[in-house]
């Protein structure tokens, strides 16, 4: 009964960590089924939202003139909302733009859009060192999901807790917007045969606009909830996109709930590793993979995809 107690703490580290890796790999995943690739720049599109974020957080907002004042009287949760609300909003507008220089790329082979996008991501990570420095950054957030309680003698944090329930609201909500809206409908189809989509008069470049659009702001969500309990970098994007591809392999390319439960996964092992071998924390999902992918080739929940034509 120790054990367990004493494992608690780590395993709601995790399981909230776990979370919003599923969040991320999520936005990751759309992009990948419908548009047949890999966007390296998911993870810088994950440090802008978190940059753009702590802007609209941080009551030292400077060069805003008399707005600037009278918007830093307004309460640190009405900032924290308005900056969870604006920021993936931008972040979506950015990544169409992105998908707009892409188009040229379409048809080609598959390195002309991986090194588009990593270009792109090489960019926004400039932007940032220019925009905000290349030091670490601090992101407020409401006193009501700060600090820590007690119970059993054991600590627990309170953001971590808000981060997890957050975290399930964002993929219940990403759920019921696939499965019980004709847009997510259009969007599943278009993940498993585009041209048929195309051929049933879907215009599959607005469908391509909008998906983009919708995996950069999951990507931009999951930045600002994610940063106070990972800090925030300018390179943080790296730290980002390797698990992102990671979970998708994990869970199986394609699979919502794959996603899901990979991200899972791979926040409770990183979690507990963490806690008694940090040393092991990051090696340990590379480990979890190679395990899985021994017995499940494609993954956890994963079907034949069109990376396999």
């Amino acid at each position: 009964m120790d054990i367990i107690l004493n494992l608690l703490p780590h395993i709601i580290n995790g399981l909230a960590l776990g979370l919003l890796f599923a969040l991320i790999a999520l936005g990751f995943m759309l992009i990948v089924g419908v548009m047949e690739l890999i966007n390296l720049a998911h993870g810088s599109l994950f440090a802008l939202g978190a940059y753009i974020a702590m802007t609209l957080i941080d009551p030292n907002i400077a060069g805003w003139g008399s707005f600037g004042v009278w918007y830093m009287e307004l309460s640190l949760t009405l900032r924290y909302v308005i900056g969870l609300a604006l920021a993936p909003a931008f972040v979506a507008i950015v990544g169409m733009g992105l998908e707009i220089c892409m188009r040229r790329t379409y048809g080609k082979k598959a390195e002309y859009g991986l090194l588009l996008t990593f270009g792109a991501a090489l960019v926004i990570e400039e932007s940032i060192r220019i925009i905000w420095g290349s030091s670490e950054q601090f992101l407020p957030v409401p006193e009501m999901v700060s600090g820590a309680f007690i119970a059993g003698g054991m600590i627990y944090s309170n953001y971590r807790f808000f981060a997890a329930g957050f975290g399930i609201f964002m993929i219940a909500l990403v759920w019921l917007f696939l499965e019980k809206t004709p847009y997510g409908s259009i969007i599943k189809a278009g993940a498993h045969d585009s041209e048929m989509v195309r051929a049933l008069g879907v215009n599959l470049t607005v469908l391509r606009l909008m998906v983009f659009g919708l995996g950069a702001s999951l990507s931009a969500v999951a930045g600002v909830i994610l940063t106070p309990i990972w800090g925030l970098r300018p390179h943080v994007g790296v730290d980002v996109v390797i698990p992102a591809f990671l979970i998708i392999v994990l869970g199986g390319i394609g699979s919502f709930w794959g996603a899901v439960v990979a991200g899972i996964l791979v926040g409770l092992v990183v979690g507990i590793f963490g806690a008694y071998a940090s040393e092991w924390s990051l090696m340990s999902m590379y480990i979890l993979l190679i395990i899985v992918i021994t017995f499940r080739t494609r993954g956890l929940f994963g079907k034949k995809s069109a990376l396999e034509n």
